[in-house]
C-alpha cells in the first residue's frame, strides 16, 4: 500500500482475472481494488529498540494503530481479514482493546505467534492456541517458518 502504483496494479490485476490479496499494517489508504484485503496491525512489542533506533521506534509508535484508516479499509473492502502476530501474552490487552475500538466480523480474526524457529513455535501452540479457541479467534501457524526456516522471501 505504501507504493502508488499499487492502485494501477490492482485494478489491471483483477480486471484480467486474477484473485488479489494485498498484505497491509493499515496505515495507508488507497483506492485499490482486491479480492481480500489482509490488515496486521502492530503492536507496541514489535517496535524497533528505542535506544538502538529511537527514530524508527517513534516513527513506529506514531503510525502503528490508526483506528480510523483500519476501520476504512475492512468498510470498503470486498472481503478482508485481521491478522495479528503476538509475541507473548503481554499483547493480549492491547489486541483486545483494539478490537474493542473498531466493527469487525470475529470471524475474520487471525492470531499468530511471532517466532523465528520451529521450536519457539511450538512453545507458542501450548498458550496462544487455547487463548485464541477460548475467545472465537483463528489460531494461524507460520508455516513458513516450519518449512523454509527464518529465511528472506519466505
Amino acid at each position: 500500500m505504501l507504493a502508488g502504483s499499487i492502485t494501477s496494479l490492482s485494478k489491471r490485476l483483477r480486471s484480467a482475472g486474477f484473485h488479489v490479496t494485498i498484505e497491509t499494517a493499515g496505515t495507508v489508504i488507497r483506492d485499490v481494488d482486491a479480492d481480500l484485503m489482509s490488515i496486521s496491525p502492530k503492536f507496541a512489542s514489535s517496535a524497533p529498540d528505542s535506544d538502538r533506533h529511537p527514530a524508527w521506534h517513534q516513527r513506529h509508535e506514531s503510525t502503528r494503530l490508526p483506528i480510523s484508516t483500519i476501520q476504512q479499509l475492512i468498510d470498503q473492502s470486498v472481503d478482508y481479514q485481521l491478522k495479528f502476530v503476538v509475541d507473548s501474552s503481554q499483547d493480549y490487552p492491547e489486541l483486545l482493546d483494539f478490537l474493542s475500538q473498531i466493527n469487525h466480523d470475529q470471524n475474520k480474526v487471525w492470531v499468530m505467534p511471532q517466532g523465528s524457529t520451529v521450536e519457539a513455535l511450538n512453545r507458542a501452540v501450548y498458550w496462544l492456541k487455547p487463548w485464541c479457541e477460548e475467545r472465537g479467534f483463528h489460531f494461524c501457524e507460520r508455516m513458513q517458518i516450519r518449512w523454509f526456516g527464518n529465511r528472506r522471501g519466505t
